[in-house]
């Protein structure tokens, strides 16, 4: 990179006017897909304690299944991350990213569906309700759980897929600037997505015990966008040559066995497997399950002021979508500084010192918030955790490509950040059964001696996301053994 990239890469409006206007295209089109791949999980986050409330049978734990729920759906995220990034370096960047878009999109709105009591499921016609292991279980929250998992497999190929081709397309002086701002804009999906759900707890629609469905109904939009990415993009010319070359020597592009059977790719996939896996496990085992705490915060606090069942429900809906807002104000920032500080100090580095935030911040956050200025914490709180938690996802946008040449490098992305979900995906698990037996413990002890017994198990989910937090440190311990890339060119 010539000295002269560098410097006009690091002006706050340098790199956008390097980018020729079908590389600002292909930016704004991959962008997009991965904006809208981001609300579609948080439009998740917010509707799975009413879902839950709606799909299950009163009695059964809403955490639990829950928690259940959101394993199934980043299992899913895993399986199409694997799937799909082999099948863009093979196929085609642009093709497979339609797929995906299309794919996330409409099992979205069928996720609505489950509502609705009247209607047949899948569940019942895969004769799932007479399966054993699902005794107890409703049809509706089964085709709840199928319908997540379609769209994890849409979800889960995105971000492999947009990486690779805006690292393909765009000039690799402004590369890690491009990178960085497409992760960035993830953010900016969430936000939409707490807007999305504040606007629903302010409005009519509300008040219905089932507004849950209007937030799947909404995320299926993005559907539209596919047309643009058919008709508009075209594969990068860099993949082309890879591809071709790739065929005259006998090798497959996408090939898990290309990617493995060589020692270099080998180890930077398995070491970039478990980086990823520290901050997915970090946002998916813990951080989106600050909505939890937020409500159980909130529905106290109304309680305490004598608040009707609607107005507590409403409450919790507001606040939730507030915890949202400022936790991804903070991610979009934190993002934007992740991409700056690798810039000066490299990427190793950049990632020690945000894991290591992370890590404390997230601790500080679940053990205090609601204890200093009662819900008010939330405002200033979550966009903290939030600066630390997503600012190593703009890392890993920037740094995976680095790691893999062109013929294996969506798949490689696609396996660092997706595999490591296979792990992430036991994180809601891990995090829902440690809650529930610490809350079982905490509510025996308090009724003993007459203490209140809600907040000691508000107390029980604290201490059970404070020790999940550990998992950032695996992110510093595989540091060691990953090469600095800052400054050299993506390997062939």
């Amino acid at each position: 990179m010539s000295k002269s990239a560098a410097l006009s890469s690091n002006d706050a409006n340098g790199w956008w006017g390097q980018l020729a206007p079908y590389q600002r295209l292909v930016f704004i089109v991959a962008t997009l897909a991965w904006m809208f791949d981001c609300l579609d999980q948080q439009l998740f986050n917010l509707a799975r304690n009413p879902a839950m409330t709606a799909l299950l049978d009163k009695g059964q734990d809403t955490k639990f299944f829950g928690g259940i729920a959101t394993a199934i759906f980043v299992f899913g995220w895993a399986t199409g991350g694997m799937i799909f990034g082999s099948l863009g370096d093979r196929y085609g960047r642009v093709k497979m990213l339609a797929v995906t878009v299309l794919l996330y999109s409409l099992a979205t709105g069928l996720s609505a569906l489950a509502g609705f009591p009247k209607l047949a499921t899948v569940a019942q016609a895969l004769h799932l309700t007479s399966v054993p292991w699902f005794e107890g279980l409703t049809p509706h929250y089964m085709d709840f759980c199928i319908f997540r998992f379609i769209t994890g497999l849409g979800v889960g190929g995105v971000f492999g897929l947009a990486v690779a081709l805006v690292a393909d397309t765009v000039p690799s002086g402004v590369r890690p600037r491009a990178l960085g701002v497409l992760q960035s804009f993830s953010a900016v999906g969430n936000v939409a997505a707490g807007f999305i759900g504040l606007g629903i707890a302010l409005t009519v629609i509300g008040t219905n015990p089932n507004y849950w469905m209007w937030l799947f109904v909404i995320g299926a939009l993005p559907a539209f966008m596919v047309a643009t990415i058919q008709l508009r993009i075209k594969e990068p010319e860099t993949w082309i040559e890879a591809r071709d070359r790739a065929t005259a020597e006998g090798k497959k592009s996408g090939s898990y066995k290309d990617l493995f059977g060589h020692p270099t790719w080998r180890r930077h996939a398995l070491l970039g497997m478990v980086l990823s896996c520290a901050g997915v496990i970090g946002l998916w085992g813990i951080g989106v399950f600050s909505t939890d705490l937020v409500g159980d915060i909130i529905t106290n606090h109304f309680k305490a002021n004598g608040a009707t069942l609607d107005e507590i429900n409403k409450g919790k809906q507001i606040w939730s979508s507030l915890n949202l807002l400022c936790f991804n104000v903070g991610a979009f920032f934190g993002m934007m500084a992740f991409t700056r500080v690798t810039e000066r100090i490299g990427r190793k580095k950049a990632f020690a010192f945000f894991f290591l935030g992370a890590l404390v911040m997230t601790v500080f956050v679940f053990q205090m918030l609601g204890k200093i200025n009662g819900r008010w914490d939330i405002l200033w709180m979550a966009p903290l955790m939030g600066f630390f938690q997503l600012s190593v996802f703009a890392g890993f946008s920037i740094y995976l490509p680095e790691l893999f040449p062109t013929r294996l490098r969506a798949t490689g992305v696609s396996f660092c950040y997706n595999v490591g979900r296979y792990l992430a995906a036991t994180g809601p698990l891990t995090l829902a059964l440690l809650a529930k037996s610490l809350a079982d413990k905490a509510a025996v002890k308090a009724a003993a001696v007459g203490g209140d017994v809600a907040n000691a198990k508000i107390d029980a989910f604290r201490d059970a996301a404070s020790c999940m937090c550990l998992i950032f440190l695996l992110g510093l311990l595989v540091l060691p053994f990953l090469p600095e890339t800052k400054g050299k060119p993506l390997p062939e």
